[in-house]
């Protein structure tokens, strides 16, 4: 008894099997890390009033938090598309930092997100003080027409 084995037939078969599997490869795997809070918790956060305490207690631990003075916390979230055998590539990144005091207490909630490779603020919520938007030199060529000589005697 003899085999006829179709070699046109196979040929096709194994050309089709090829295509699918380059495609199937070359499909894009998404990868998504970190967390951001959703909004309907971050809203329960009030500049002025809320702590560190209540802060983790509202929305969680942070991813980061400040390495000076536990100046903050930061919840960074981002996700990456790899394409193939190609590097992977960031397509979306947003950081949340909340700002606190001295003594713990909430100053400033912002969201930055990247846009084109540049970093941008998405939100702010932050309690005003008439220093904080002005820098050293603004101060101090602001104060040259108020010095006044007779303050010092006392």
């Amino acid at each position: 008894m003899s085999i006829f084995i179709n070699t046109g037939a196979l040929r096709r078969v194994l050309i089709a099997a090829t295509l699918i599997g380059g495609l199937v490869a070359c499909s894009p795997e998404f990868a998504n890390h970190g967390y951001i809070p959703p909004e309907e918790e971050l809203d329960q956060i009030v500049v002025g009033v809320d702590t560190r305490a209540s802060v983790e207690d509202t929305i969680g631990t942070p991813s980061t938090a400040g390495v000076v003075n536990d100046s903050g916390f930061y919840y960074v979230r981002s996700r990456k598309r790899t394409l193939g055998a190609f590097a992977p590539k960031i397509i979306e990144r947003e950081v949340l930092a909340i700002s606190f005091d001295s003594s713990g207490v909430v100053t400033n909630v912002e969201r930055f997100g990247l846009e084109r490779g540049q970093v941008v603020p998405l939100e702010r919520r932050v309690t005003t003080s008439g220093v904080g938007n002005s820098g050293f030199l603004r101060q101090l060529l602001g104060n040259l027409g108020r010095f006044n000589p007779s303050a010092l005697a006392g």
